[in-house]
């Protein structure tokens, strides 16, 4: 079968991820075992690297060495784990399946995952501080900060928690971008990011475009994914179909209606095309990770 650049360059990012998550974790026959254990568990499921890819697209956007970016790579990806592993806790979405297998506090405990989620997170820091890479530490202190701020109450988490006050209520298209701007919009700009400073030739010329490239993909992903909820079945999706719409959770489909919902994803997708001849190489990767994003179906 004859694979395109991307596909070959993809396989070798997500190679390249998925070894460096494992070599950071520690061993799972170290004390305290079912944590380590778990932790493996938990980073080790079948996920797509989607942030770590637009890491590394954007770093070779711009001649970043891929050695110099896999590090902000893996620790994205080490809190995108965290965080799905906690919000799939009964306290939170509540879901016993993710990526085609139970979810940690299903196939531990509750209290396990709470501790996996919080041993993820100063981990992704910990792989940033301590890059066997020559990048300044200037820029070490960057990703660490952008990382941090898109984790964090303003970014990710805040997110979550507005998701959360959410369920039952009628949210307006606008407040719903806001939402998803946070919760998922923000850890793929600083994906964008994280990797665009890796490469001696960024300059802020090109910021705005790239995180309003990273906005448009970030929205878009999510309309995706309500679509994919409504029309989809669980084991193509690998977690549970149409919980969102069990659970009485404002989403693009129930605010605007499928075909809507269909149209705004491709208006989307649209728009960041346009955004990205505005950088070097039409954005080079990053243009295959939106298709890939567009035209998924899990």
């Amino acid at each position: 079968m004859i694979h395109s650049a991307f596909d070959q360059w993809r396989s070798d990012v997500v190679a390249r991820v998925n070894s460096g998550l494992t070599d950071c974790l520690p061993d799972e026959s170290v004390i305290p075992k079912t944590l380590h254990q778990a932790m493996h568990y938990a980073i080790k499921s079948p996920g797509k690297r989607i942030r770590g890819l637009i890491a590394c697209a954007s770093g070779d956007l711009f001649a970043g060495n891929i050695a110099q970016v896999i590090h902000g790579a893996v620790a994205i990806e080490l809190i995108h784990a965290y965080s799905l592993v906690h919000d799939d806790l009964p306290s939170m979405d509540d879901d016993d399946l993710r990526r085609g297998q139970p979810t940690v506090h299903a196939a531990y405990d509750e209290a396990t995952a709470l501790l996996v989620g919080d041993a993820l997170q100063p981990l992704a820091y910990n792989v940033l501080a301590n890059q066997s890479n020559k990048l300044s530490s200037e820029t070490r202190l960057l990703q660490i900060d952008l990382l941090s701020a898109a984790s964090g109450s303003n970014g990710m988490v805040g997110g979550q928690a507005i998701d959360l006050a959410q369920i039952g209520t009628t949210m307006s298209q606008s407040e719903l971008e806001l939402m998803h701007s946070k919760k998922t919009g923000a850890l793929f700009t600083a994906s964008a990011e994280i990797g665009a400073i890796c490469g001696p030739e960024y300059n802020q010329l090109f910021e705005k475009q790239l995180k309003l490239y990273a906005q448009q993909i970030g929205l878009g992903f999510q309309v995706v994914d309500d679509i994919l909820d409504a029309v989809s079945s669980t084991e193509i999706l690998g977690k549970s179909a149409g919980k969102d719409l069990r659970d009485n959770k404002p989403t693009y489909v129930t605010l605007l209606g499928l075909k809507r919902a269909k149209q705004v994803a491709n208006e989307l997708a649209e728009l960041a095309e346009q955004t990205l001849r505005e950088l070097p190489r039409r954005g080079g990767y990053l243009s295959d990770i939106a298709s890939l994003i567009f035209n998924r179906d899990y």
